[in-house]
């Protein structure tokens, strides 16, 4: 009983990363800590300038803050695209019974769609929106904002406006 317990806590814990590629999880988490860190100094260093009350000094503060922040910025759309490309490739090559394209037909033409673009509610209706993108290691869609199947395509759509955020060629086969 010992060693099947001792078994099921090692999986438990060496299983998230085997599910991430290999470095990225661990790289992008000292990245985002490090702009944490960047973001606090920055403020604290600009709170300082303040009551000094040097108006150059202030300036060059604000502006380190901006940047830091801009970094910060930067460094989660990096993590949230290395995951995007690498993370549910991997994720389907191991388990492509999910990912069968099977006999689904969509009562209208196949689109190649690009962020930003609007698009009709009858491509994001109920009958296309993905309730579980978990079981496709999707990343979560976030306030207003739903997966969506098109033909082999997956689509991140906020639905309020009709408006792509990402898409995902080819996430079927």
């Amino acid at each position: 009983m010992r060693k099947l317990v001792t078994a099921a806590l090692l999986a438990a814990v060496a299983m998230p990363a085997m599910l991430l590629p290999i470095g990225a999880s661990a790289q992008s988490r000292a990245e985002l800590r490090g702009d944490v860190h960047d973001i606090r100094k920055a403020e604290r260093d600009l709170i300082r300038a303040e009551r000094t009350g040097d108006p150059r000094r202030i300036h060059e503060e604000r502006r380190d803050l901006r940047e830091a922040h801009r970094e910060y910025r930067e460094d989660l759309r990096d993590r949230e695209r290395r995951w995007a490309e690498n993370d549910w490739r991997a994720w389907r090559e191991r388990h492509g019974d999910l990912y069968a394209r099977g006999s689904w037909r969509a009562p209208f033409g196949y689109s190649r769609f690009q962020p930003g673009a609007r698009i009709g509610p009858v491509y994001y209706g109920p009958r296309y929106v993905i309730a579980d993108p978990w079981r496709y290691h999707l990343p979560p869609a976030g306030m207003h904002r739903v997966w969506v199947r098109h033909y082999g395509d997956m689509l991140l759509v906020e639905p309020r406006y009709g408006r792509v955020i990402r898409v995902l060629p080819g996430f079927y086969r």
